[in-house]
């Protein structure tokens, strides 16, 4: 029959013509990508592109991840980003089940490093609709870009750690705007001690810290609020201590980005938006939001003036200095605690102390807590672990309390420890 032979042919034909549709997001071990060839890999639902690119002062090229509709381009992975290529000659493949970014000379400057297994099927690389850059075989990732995070935290990413694995997943800025290579700002979980939470760093100090998650939210980053498009989570089990979050409508992206200037961001893009929105930046304010910026049982208040203030039953340690309003030193007890007949003050809207040396027991309530916290000498406060259903859980503080400030409506209950004398 002539018609369906026709047909045939004409469906043959267009197949051949568009078939590098089908395959845009793959790469196969007998291809690969090439700056000079322009060939890009595009995700599913054309949301992420992955190709070569240079920036605008520099002739180095690199490997990343973009998002491929927007004007402005947004960069939100980077292969070699302390390995550039010096020139535009770089070749990405799939070799002896690695994937390899090559230079002009066949050297490897970036390479997926796993260590060589049994051949069992042919292994891919593939771009995912959520960005994730991926190398599997046909039973399992072998190997993924959201395990090595560059500057920017996706939707379905995970930011902290794999115990398995143990590899902690942390975010580094761009040394610049226009310089991709590793800068010196870093956003990391710790979960040596304690309650979980994130610091940020500067040369490896602190600058600012999260707090630790309540149930909702960290305690810390206040206005990171529930949206009705957002999901955020955190988890906290034998497998993985990790944050995440993901969106439930589409065509409104975010994410969060450490910036070279040394800020969290959460930034915002909807389809009627020329621009990112900043939806909030951590450290909020550079007087309170600032590691350490009152020292020892004290708290900070933007609404004081000075900031540093010391918590109820305690002055301060050097009244000097803290009269030229340097509250670094912090304060000391009014009172010495007797153990017996001690009682609490209760502070509204508090950020947490430091939980790196707290005790946790999620398995009792605040009246309990009080308890526990009185029958230990050393316990100088105490305060929900989970702020949600009117609260849960136990944090227990044994040491001095550090980097603790007071918000205007968010925050949560603190129980300090105070001498009979001091309770007014």
């Amino acid at each position: 029959d002539k018609s369906y032979t026709l047909s045939f042919l004409l469906v043959f034909f267009i197949l051949i013509l568009f078939r590098p549709a089908f395959s845009i997001n793959t790469l196969s071990s007998t291809e690969s990508l090439t700056i000079s060839s322009n060939r890009t890999l595009v995700s599913p639902g054309n949301v992420f592109e992955l190709g070569f690119f240079r920036t605008t002062s520099s002739s180095r090229w690199y490997l990343g991840i973009w998002y491929k509709e927007l004007s402005n381009r947004t960069y939100v992975w980077v292969a070699n980003r302390d390995n550039p290529l010096s020139n535009c000659i770089g070749t990405l493949k799939i070799s002896n089940m690695n994937l390899v970014l090559l230079d002009h000379s066949n050297k490897s400057v970036w390479s997926t490093n796993l260590t060589r297994r049994n051949e069992r099927s042919p292994v891919v690389a593939e771009l995912l609709t959520n960005g994730n850059f991926v190398m599997r075989d046909s039973s399992e990732f072998l190997w993924q870009s959201f395990d090595y995070p560059t500057d920017t935290l996706l939707p379905e990413m995970k930011l902290g750690y794999d115990l398995k694995t143990r590899r902690n997943r942390f975010l580094t800025s761009w040394r610049s705007s226009d310089d991709p290579s590793s800068g010196e700002i870093s956003y990391k979980l710790d979960i040596q001690r304690g309650m979980p939470e994130f610091f940020l760093l500067e040369n490896g100090f602190i600058i600012h810290r999260s707090g630790p998650w309540n149930g909702v939210q960290f305690s810390g980053i206040p206005d990171d609020q529930k949206l009705s498009y957002m999901v955020y989570n955190f988890i906290e089990n034998s497998v993985e201590v990790a944050y995440t979050f993901r969106m439930t409508n589409n065509s409104i992206y975010s994410r969060i980005q450490i910036s070279s200037e040394g800020f969290l961001e959460r930034l915002t893009w909807t389809p009627t938006l020329i621009a990112w929105n900043l939806f909030w930046s951590a450290p909020v304010d550079l007087k309170c939001d600032v590691y350490k910026a009152c020292g020892p049982y004290s708290y900070c208040d933007v609404n004081t003036s000075p900031v540093c203030n010391c918590i109820q039953g305690f002055k301060p340690l050097n009244v000097q200095q803290w009269d030229l309003r340097n509250g670094s030193g912090g304060c000391i007890r009014r009172t010495r605690l007797s153990c017996s007949g001690d009682g609490f003050t209760r502070m509204r809207r508090m950020k947490l102390p430091e939980t790196t040396k707290a005790i946790v027991d999620r398995s009792i309530g605040v009246k309990e807590c009080e308890k526990r916290c009185l029958s230990d000498c050393n316990c100088t406060a105490y305060a929900n672990a989970d702020i949600r259903n009117s609260g849960t859980g136990c944090v227990i503080w044994t040491g001095a309390l550090e980097d603790i400030r007071t918000y205007f409506a968010e925050g949560q209950d603190l129980y300090v420890r105070l001498a009979a004398a001091d309770l007014v």
